[in-house]
């Protein structure tokens, strides 16, 4: 074999080579794209479960100390100092642009731009926490059949627990599409090749959402 030849075969291995980290690199990017999507979507279902979980406790369905409870619950989750938090610590720079004085610019002169948030982080131990409250709550608030009955036997119980209970399975489903997207992603980046070539270059590693969101027996799933 001749050195011109040996010199082709090791071009050609090269640009293989080249191609399938660009392959991975690409696939880990999507993934990484994938976990922030299903994050938001996660996000927007869990708010819309505390706020149903709100307007049934408005209602007047539940008995007067279920409905103070429910109600706290579902404002810890609906908090915006507490929502305000967490992103501040998930967008690099949010929190000096929100303790900065007013008139403070951004760094180009200009308004200040809030970049993409780190959506792969999971979310916080506060907010997590504060799900896991409300699921416990209306767990207890609803775990009788019989007042689970007699609220759906009126046309304002009946349309409320069908939202909560919609919501609350678009949320179960939200989280699973989420934790899924999480473990692809993290079985890439553990492979020999994303961690020798950096092919995740700076972005954390993906964590999983783990709350209690475990179904109140008395609600039915499909009312």
């Amino acid at each position: 074999m001749t050195w011109s030849e040996i010199a082709i075969i090791v071009v050609a291995v090269v640009l293989l080579a080249g191609w399938a980290l660009w392959v991975a690199a690409s696939r880990l990017d999507r993934l990484h794209r994938k976990v922030m999507a299903s994050r938001l979507a996660l996000d927007a279902q869990l708010e819309r479960r505390a706020s149903t979980a709100l307007d049934l406790a408005g209602a007047g369905e539940l008995d007067p100390a279920s409905s103070v409870l429910v109600a706290e619950a579902a404002y810890a989750v609906l908090d915006d100092d507490l929502r305000m938090r967490e992103v501040a610590a998930a967008v690099p720079g949010l929190a000096e642009l929100v303790a900065a004085p007013e008139g403070v610019r951004g760094p180009d002169g200009g308004a200040p731009v809030v970049r993409a948030p780190r959506l792969l982080a999971g979310v916080g131990m506060q907010r997590a926490m504060a799900e896991s409250d409300l699921s416990a709550t209306l767990r207890a608030a609803l775990e009788d059949p019989q007042e689970v009955a007699e609220i759906r036997a009126s046309p304002v119980g009946a349309e409320l627990l069908a939202a909560l209970a919609g919501a609350w399975y678009r949320a179960q489903i939200a989280r699973r599409f989420h934790n899924e997207a999480v473990a692809q992603t993290q079985r890439l980046r553990r492979t020999w090749y994303a961690r020798v070539f950096s092919l995740a270059g700076h972005a954390p590693m993906p964590v999983t959402v783990e709350l209690d969101d475990a179904w109140p027996p008395a609600l039915d799933r499909n009312p």
